[in-house]
């Protein structure tokens, strides 16, 4: 074979060889168990377990597809394996995992391919273990060479360790330590690509570093996605929950004059009531819940309704209600409808002199649910809509909340007459079922 087709054949099985290691990592990075064992700084022995037994298999098929055929080289990954469970596992999974993987090429006489993979994964295990954060590991990467002088600078200036350089510096010495090792034993014991002492070492010790870099790369970035969507959950419980204290009914003083009125001269009114209130405040302590069935939030505003009917009289205050039976179990947001439900006695029946009534209607069509919330009150000029959303507290927040929770796919529609009254319609996806986990 002459050499243009030797250097070519050479760099696509090395190429080959960082793209099997590349596969691989982005296979196992799909499992979600693999990884809660991966992603776990300080594990038991059970997820050491399971972590080997996630890496061993394909790395123990590499092996034997090399043993099997001439053009499998570059499936072989044992050194490259076993280094990497040490590195992420310590010093037990390193040493025995590259034990297990290296069976095949035990059993076809290839007799140093379990020690040399036993102490690769040792010395992984060593590095883990002298890093002292442990956070260090994840910036090993493919390009990690090119911080060589900033890490001798470092080293001379301040007498700092690049702890990054380590599983760079194992790498080379473990690649060279291989070829000294084919080279040294007749009949060949232990397998290596090139085992050749010329230039074109330099490419297999780069391709090795590839092997373990890439895998740490994919796993590292899949690592950083978690997070950020971990912490976009946290932002988002914190937005929730600062959204629903600002929408917390404002009439517990009202409520607390109420009863001190009713007392007197009708105490069972007044029990009732005091009832109706600690019904109220016992939902606004579960504050952990942010979708609740519609029948949950309609009991809600039957017990904030009877209370305003004992502050308003039955006469002044009237509530009808036309309910879809099929709505009753679609999930909603937690206090939904509430803000909504007070502006219309606080801004549309407040100023009506005469009484007033509030309609509250709830069907589904096409896979969504609608609820229109209507009242008889004064209404909302022209000049006041523009700013209803903005600065009327209950109805941005519900708007806000809608907007964190489905995105653009809601609607929140306000129609008013001044006058004759207003109309808040509200259009959601409806869920009945899926909804139960957010709980």
């Amino acid at each position: 074979m002459d050499a243009p087709t030797s250097v070519r054949d050479l760099l696509f099985t090395l190429l080959l060889k960082v793209g099997v290691a590349a596969s691989i990592a982005a296979l196992l990075a799909r499992w979600n168990t693999f990884r809660r064992v991966l992603f776990t700084e300080e594990r038991d022995p059970d997820q050491k377990l399971k972590l080997m037994l996630f890496m061993t298999p394909p790395l123990i098929v590499g092996v034997t597809l090399r043993l099997v055929g001439y053009q499998y080289r570059f499936a072989d990954l044992s050194l490259e394996g076993a280094f990497l469970m040490g590195l992420l596992g310590g010093r037990v999974v390193g040493p025995i995992g590259g034990a297990i993987i290296t069976i095949p090429a035990l059993i076809f006489h290839e007799w140093l391919a379990m020690p040399a993979a036993a102490a690769a994964g040792l010395l992984g295990g060593l590095i883990r273990q002298a890093i002292p954060n442990k956070e260090d590991l994840w910036n090993f990467g493919p390009f990690t060479f090119l911080n060589i002088p900033k890490a001798v600078v470092r080293l001379m200036t301040r007498a700092e360790l690049f702890w990054e350089m380590a599983p760079l510096m194992a790498c080379v010495g473990l690649e060279l330590g291989r070829v000294a090792l084919v080279s040294a034993t007749t009949p060949k014991w232990l397998f290596a690509i090139d085992p050749h002492w010329d230039w074109w070492l330099g490419l297999t010790v780069i391709a090795t570093l590839m092997a373990v870099a890439a895998p740490l790369k994919i796993w590292n970035n899949t690592r950083i996605e978690m997070n950020l969507e971990r912490h976009q959950q946290l932002l988002l419980k914190a937005r929730m929950d600062a959204l629903s204290s600002q929408i917390n009914p404002h009439f517990l003083f009202n409520t607390l004059n109420t009863v001190s009125a009713l007392i007197r001269f009708d105490p069972d009114a007044a029990r009732g009531v005091v009832l109706k209130l600690s019904n109220i405040l016992r939902r606004l302590l579960r504050k952990h819940e942010t979708f609740v069935p519609l029948r949950e939030e309609l009991e809600f505003i039957d017990n904030y309704l009877d209370i305003e009917v004992a502050r308003f009289g039955r006469d002044n205050l009237d509530i009808i209600k036309q309910l879809d039976d099929d709505t009753l179990e679609t999930f909603v947001p937690s206090m939904l409808l509430q803000p909504i439900v007070e502006n219309c006695l606080k801004h549309g029946l407040a100023p009506k002199l005469e009484g007033g009534k509030i309609q509250l209607r709830t069907t589904h069509r096409d896979g969504r649910l609608h609820v229109e919330i209507e009242d008889n009150g004064v209404g909302i000029s022209e000049e006041k809509m523009p700013h209803v959303y903005v600065e009327g507290i209950g109805l941005s927040n519900v708007r806000e909340r809608l907007r964190v929770l489905y995105g653009a796919d809601f609607n929140l529609d306000i129609q008013s007459r001044p006058g004759e009254g207003t109309i808040i319609r509200i259009d959601i996806p409806e869920v009945v079922a899926t909804m139960q986990s957010v709980r």
